[in-house]
């Protein structure tokens, strides 16, 4: 994103609460490749917060209060002048970045959209949602995936946050995706019992794949499934068949979705999951990652029966791969919704 350039080193201090029923925290804001750090005093992260889902509550006022989800449950207060023009500056450029309808283009759109609407009375519906695809922005992508979250924590309850749980799921994400891995993680109340993989690299998961085991690996395999299931099939499909025709119509000619379209898609995920991920697929996801397949394959089956393969192939087998999490940071992701 080339409005970060300019902003590279800069920092500024500001008031973090990460829920309602939290006191505020100081707290150093600094810019990262596609997020806003929040650290405290001794440098270590709070939370990371998506540029794109970044919206400001109190428009025009000073201090500056902004929030990263429609709740506005965690807010950050800002009094730097410098860093506020900044989140802005960054804020207008994604805003100019969204397929916006000028005069100049408003006869082609029309022309392409009725174009586009023949195609799908004499072809395929299929080849507008491809078309979708291959054109959707990764800044639109994100939206969408925010906006698909939110009607899934309608059902689910709100994501869980804790300061050091949220910081511990950050380095996790790292961890097991890579450092330019993008999107988060985020753990509710309930859910299926697979991960689920949104727009925009959002991996949702219920909170009981987390307390119900004891080992950071059969997490970690859960989000690697994610993953896979998300490699497989862009998640931008399932919704764009989920909310119809014409909603993929005004997706490619306005840059906008229709709310009930992502809210069928989330009441869908929840109940009728995607299907497991072929286990050749998954073994080179553990072995890429340098994760054991062992600890998941008996969290699936605890007589290990039908993830036998996922044990006999599991690449970590007689090897010693990077530390996953260390115990503090265990705890502290097991303890998030509590």
């Amino acid at each position: 994103m080339t409005a970060l350039k300019e902003f590279a080193r800069l920092e500024s201090e500001g008031l973090w609460r990460a829920d309602p029923q939290d006191q505020r925290r100081e707290v150093i804001l600094t810019f990262g490749d596609a997020t806003l750090v929040i650290t405290d005093s001794a440098g270590r992260a709070l939370a990371h917060w998506s540029l794109p889902a970044i919206a400001r509550i109190n428009p025009g006022e000073r201090p500056a209060l902004f929030t990263p989800d429609p709740e506005a449950s965690e807010t950050l207060e800002v009094a730097d002048a410098v860093m506020i023009d900044a989140i802005e500056k960054v804020r207008k450029t994604i805003l100019r970045a969204r397929p916006r309808p000028g005069r100049l283009r408003n006869l082609g759109l029309a022309v392409v959209a009725l174009a586009l609407v023949a195609l799908a009375v004499f072809w395929l519906p299929g080849a507008l949602v491809r078309q979708a695809q291959s054109v959707v922005p990764p800044v639109k992508r994100a939206e969408i995936g925010e906006g698909l979250l939110g009607h899934i924590q309608r059902l689910t309850g709100p994501g869980c946050r804790t300061p050091l749980g949220t910081a511990a799921l950050a380095r996790l994400h790292t961890r097991v995706l890579g450092p330019d891995a993008g999107g988060r993680i985020v753990i509710v109340p309930d859910g299926p019992d697979r991960a689920l993989y949104l727009p925009g690299g959002l991996i949702v998961m219920a909170s009981d794949l987390v307390e119900d085991t004891e080992d950071p690996a059969v997490v970690a395999g859960h989000i690697l499934a994610a993953l896979g299931r998300g490699q497989a099939e862009d998640p931008l499909v399932g919704v764009l068949e989920h909310a119809g025709l014409w909603a993929t119509v005004q997706l490619l000619t306005t840059g906008d979705l229709p709310s009930d379209g992502l809210r069928a898609h989330a009441e869908a995920l929840l109940t009728d999951p995607p299907d497991p991920l072929p286990t050749d697929r998954l073994i080179a996801l553990f072995d890429a990652a340098q994760v054991p397949s062992t600890p998941f394959a008996y969290a699936r089956d605890i007589t290990g029966e039908s993830t036998l393969p996922l044990i006999e192939a599991d690449p970590m087998a007689g090897r010693t791969g990077p530390l996953l999490l260390t115990d503090g940071d265990w705890i502290s992701i097991q303890g998030i919704c509590t």
